[in-house]
């Protein structure tokens, strides 16, 4: 199998044993983004919406890397520390893909790296 990493400086680096993304073959594995500038390298901490809003364009940049787009994405899990923000993670997350929208599936959890309240993963296919 063709696999291979898949890193830019335009999204955050990796806080952990992970890497930003993984291409095989065709399909691009996309690690869980959370709001993290990535110039920074710090916790953003507003609105849920500019949370979702740096997440998905993390997500985006590191698509971008690998030669692709938003078009791209198949599948995408959303995670968030409260459910009574998915109206507006949704209307963000929903604002991003222009054409059809990816299967996906949005979980409540009860605790996120850093103690944010959002992580969006999601995988692509060329």
């Amino acid at each position: 199998m063709n696999k291979s990493v898949v890193n830019t400086g335009n999204a955050p680096a990796p806080i952990g044993p992970y890497n930003q993304a993984i291409l095989a073959g065709d399909t691009l594995y996309v690690s869980g983004q959370i709001p993290i500038n990535p110039t920074s390298g710090e916790i953003v901490q507003s609105t849920i919406e500019e949370e979702t809003r740096l997440v998905m364009t993390n997500l985006g940049n590191i698509l971008k890397e690998a030669g692709m787009d938003y078009r791209h994405v198949v599948k995408c899990s959303i995670f968030v520390n409260n459910m009574n923000n998915f109206g507006s993670v949704n209307e963000v997350y929903g604002s991003f893909f222009q054409e059809q929208a990816p299967a996906r599936e949005t979980v409540e959890v009860s605790r996120l790296p850093k103690d944010v309240r959002v992580e969006i993963s999601c995988i692509a296919v060329k």
